[in-house]
């Protein structure tokens, strides 16, 4: 992990990557995968002996994760001894490619099952710690109030994402709308009995929202609704459950850094009790639910 470089530079970065830069909140609590570097571990124990905060430059999608983030920046990262810079992202690509190319030190945006599949399929040598939190799933409609109601021949939309695909598909065939072939990770492909001839439609996460009043329903990531001002407690007509639920959204970094006692810091302020206070307090209704 770098020293901080100065903001003038960053800001660049951020303008290049379509993003907003803000010197704002984070959160943490140690529990990852891969070996820490040591030569970036030295540089920051260096840092911190000089009297200085860590800057650790964060990508985050807007909400909840900045917010998330800025709350820990103005109640906890003065007494860890870091610095939170956040960089918001709007899109699911772009915070992990900032991060393999060394423009950030970490992200805070996808869960697990994410995170292993763009691994797998970009090569990324990352690490990860343990779930903050959990955004349900939740189905929307501008046209009616209950899956049953849907027309045969009716279009939902799904994220066209591997792993985000599946999640959805499990979410419909869950409440009855269609079965799955046995699959571990199901696509439109692997429909197997559709008793209303559903057509799924696939289109990128961030542009369900966006497009909910071009289909009889959609499937959308908690954060993307919240963006849009949708309650997934009051608005869904259908929502996934948090209970068991394996899609929490956690903190990432090059594996090289996943040791850096700045980074270890911020993840265990992402699980302090302060951080599950703030999530239950600022999303009463369980739009966001701690995962710790």
């Amino acid at each position: 992990m770098r020293t901080t470089r100065p903001f003038a530079a960053r800001a660049r970065v951020a303008a290049v990557i379509g993003a907003s830069a803000l010197l704002l909140a984070a959160c943490g609590d140690a529990g990852s995968s891969g070996s820490g570097g040591e030569e970036d571990t030295a540089g920051t124990q260096d840092t911190a002996a000089d009297g200085e905060p860590q800057t650790i430059v964060v990508g985050a999608s807007p909400t909840p994760h900045a917010e998330i983030l800025e709350f820990v920046q103005e109640n906890l990262a003065e007494d860890a001894g870091f610095t939170l810079e956040i960089v918001e992202y709007t899109d699911y690509v772009q915070p992990n490619v900032q991060l393999a190319e060394g423009e950030l030190d970490a992200n805070f945006f996808q869960h697990l099952p994410y995170y292993e599949a763009e691994v797998a399929e970009k090569g990324y040598d990352f690490a990860h710690f343990e779930g903050v939190h959990i955004e349900p799933y939740g189905v929307y409609s501008d046209s009616v109030e209950s899956l049953d109601e849907l027309p045969d021949g009716a279009q939902v939309g799904v994220p066209n994402d591997p792993s985000n695909q599946a999640r959805a598909l499990e979410l419909l065939a869950d409440e009855g709308l269609f079965t799955l072939a046995d699959v571990a990770d199901p696509t439109i492909f692997d429909v197997a009995d559709n008793p209303k001839d559903v057509e799924l439609v696939e289109l990128e996460a961030a542009q369900l929202v966006r497009s909910l009043q071009d289909f009889d329903a959609a499937v959308i990531n908690g954060n993307y609704a919240l963006e849009a001002d949708l309650n997934p407690a009051e608005d869904a007509i259908v929502t996934e459950s948090g209970e068991g639920n394996p899609y929490a959204n956690l903190l990432a970094v090059r594996a090289e850094d996943v040791e850096d006692p700045a980074i270890l810091a911020l993840d265990e302020a992402l699980h302090s009790e302060d951080v599950r206070s703030f999530v239950e307090e600022r999303w009463p209704d369980a739009e966001i639910i701690p995962a710790f």
